[in-house]
């Protein structure tokens, strides 16, 4: 059984915004990358899957059970860091953790520290006083510190420094090789890219296309940019032609032989080809959207 399963999945707001049909497989042991710009349906998504909010249609499963039927046991093997961490006013982290952990029924004391100590926060501090980097690694703690099998993270490294993140991916990594799975949820192309095996890209809460990081990135596409002149404005299979001060760059998807003959015509003193990355690939689908 899947560890994320839907089957024509629905939470559509009065404004007629949410997620529309919704048809998603997440394998047991992956690290699923889910991607789209602020408002397209990813926090939604997640909230509907974790029994959070009522779906208007279809279904969902977590770890084989119907996320609407018996939400506390369902929610006990799951990991779930919203993307705004809020927490009540007054208490410290270390209480903030401890709270958490006893609505899981568990002692997460030692599991809390050693995180703490890896992502170098001080839990002896009140919430109130900490920086916003400060407070998502609270929220990263309280999500991770009972060690579940599933991890629900809605835009984890936001706030982040980059020193931070790459621990934070380490110790994900080491979770998942453990045998975790992991949904994460990002606009931060890169990091999907570098750390997730399967990608899923939601549009105006339509599920696009959901396949493996290399059928985004291993294709016949590719980006050529020129020091010079090239006479690609009739060349089949090149768009999103770009001029500016000798310097052309465009996106090609064909056979290389055409693309030599017209680079050949043109006045080239020096070139790139490469393949593209998760971002280019993600502009195509959202219209040249970052």
């Amino acid at each position: 059984m899947p560890a994320i399963r839907t089957k024509n999945l629905s939470k559509v707001y009065r404004n007629g915004r949410g997620i529309h049909g919704v048809d998603l497989e997440v394998a047991r042991g992956d690290i699923y990358g889910f991607i789209g710009p602020n408002g397209a349906g990813k926090s939604t998504f997640i909230r509907t899957m974790l029994g959070f909010m009522q779906a208007t249609g279809g279904e969902g499963w977590l770890l084989g059970s119907p996320v609407q039927v018996n939400k506390a046991d369902n929610l006990r093997p799951v990991g779930y860091l919203p993307g705004e961490a809020i927490f009540y006013k007054g208490m410290k982290a270390a209480e903030v953790l401890a709270y958490a952990a006893d609505l899981r029924q568990k002692d997460c004391r030692k599991k809390a520290r050693e995180l703490a100590e890896l992502l170098d926060i001080d839990l002896g501090q009140k919430v109130d006083t900490l920086s916003l980097g400060n407070r998502k690694k609270v929220g990263i703690i309280a999500a991770l510190q009972h060690e579940p099998d599933l991890y629900m993270l809605d835009e984890p490294t936001s706030g982040l420094d980059p020193l931070v993140q790459r621990t934070f991916w380490q110790y994900i990594q080491r979770m998942n090789e453990g045998g975790a799975t992991v949904f994460v949820s990002s606009h931060t192309l890169s990091e999907v890219q570098r750390h997730c095996r399967h990608v899923g890209v939601i549009r105006e809460g339509r599920l696009i296309v959901s396949a493996p990081v290399e059928h985004f990135v291993k294709t016949q596409t590719r980006r050529v940019s020129v020091d010079g002149e090239a006479a690609v404005d009739d060349l089949e299979g090149a768009r999103d032609v770009q001029r500016h001060n000798g310097h052309v760059s465009f996106i090609y998807q064909g056979e290389m032989q055409p693309l030599l003959k017209a680079l050949h015509e043109g006045s080239v003193r020096d070139m790139t080809i490469t393949e593209l990355d998760l971002e280019d690939v993600f502009g195509q689908y959202y219209g040249g959207q970052p």
